[in-house]
């Protein structure tokens, strides 16, 4: 796996410990200190895929984000934070963002959360005769599981025969971030952060969730194959076991 990958962080420990993790996995991996330093390497650089830290001096993350949205719209983007707030979880997920990853992030996370953006961004290329570069599994917004259930996250339906429901966006984003990610476990605080665009506590956040995670297994209770697979975690949160 030859993948270009590029770290802002202003942190030095932090910076050199997530270049480490992706090196030791094969990627190619550089590392700036500051957004500015971040925008000028990806005028001049192919970045497939960039980790950008939300608080730093100067410009932050999301105005980055902003900046390499428009001179490279094929990057990938891994917003990494421990300061998660209201504001910049919602102008996050309104701008062309992979994924919201909390500090600190275990090396399994991040593996997990650049493959899939890698993977993202190669079949996005791959449907528009575009060149893909590396050799992950492709990510799309429609799946066909094994019993013939349909799923449509572009347009958040769920079909089967002649069965067909329609999701609210609140459940279609909950939905869309269990079922991108099989297998990963998910935080009840992730969750309401992923899915309502703010950050609240530990203890909090699993009230929040519930009614929504209640209403969504109850709208999807005619497809087992689907229902059956998203799965409490006690205590932490929820997976998607994926379709077996």
């Amino acid at each position: 796996m030859k993948s270009n990958i590029l770290v802002v962080d202003d942190e030095p420990v932090a910076r050199q410990s997530m270049t480490d993790i992706l090196r030791l996995e094969g990627l190619a991996v550089n590392s700036v200190p500051n957004g500015q330093a971040a925008i000028e390497f990806v005028r001049t650089h192919p970045v497939e895929l960039m980790i950008v830290d939300l608080r730093m001096p100067g410009m932050d993350g999301l105005e980055v984000v902003q900046v390499v949205n428009q001179i490279s719209p094929e990057t990938e983007i891994v917003l990494l934070t421990a300061f998660a707030t209201t504001e910049s979880a919602i102008q996050a997920l309104r701008l062309r963002i992979h994924d919201y990853l909390l500090k600190p992030a275990s090396p399994t996370q991040v593996i997990a959360s650049v493959k899939k953006g890698l993977s993202r961004r190669d079949a996005r290329l791959k449907a528009r005769g575009g060149n893909a570069s590396t050799d992950v599994d492709e990510g799309n917004a429609e799946f066909n599981l094994k019993d013939g259930t349909y799923i449509d996250l572009s347009r958040r339906l769920i079909r089967k025969k002649d069965n067909v429901i329609h999701l609210t966006p609140a459940e279609g984003r909950l939905l869309r971030v269990l079922i991108e990610n099989p297998g990963r476990v998910y935080s009840h605080r992730e969750l309401v952060l992923l899915v309502q665009g703010y950050d609240t506590s530990q203890r909090e956040a699993p009230e929040i969730l519930r009614p929504l995670v209640s209403r969504l297994r109850h709208k999807i209770e005619p497809f087992p194959s689907l229902s059956d697979r998203i799965v409490s975690v006690r205590g932490t949160g929820y997976l998607y076991e994926g379709d077996k």
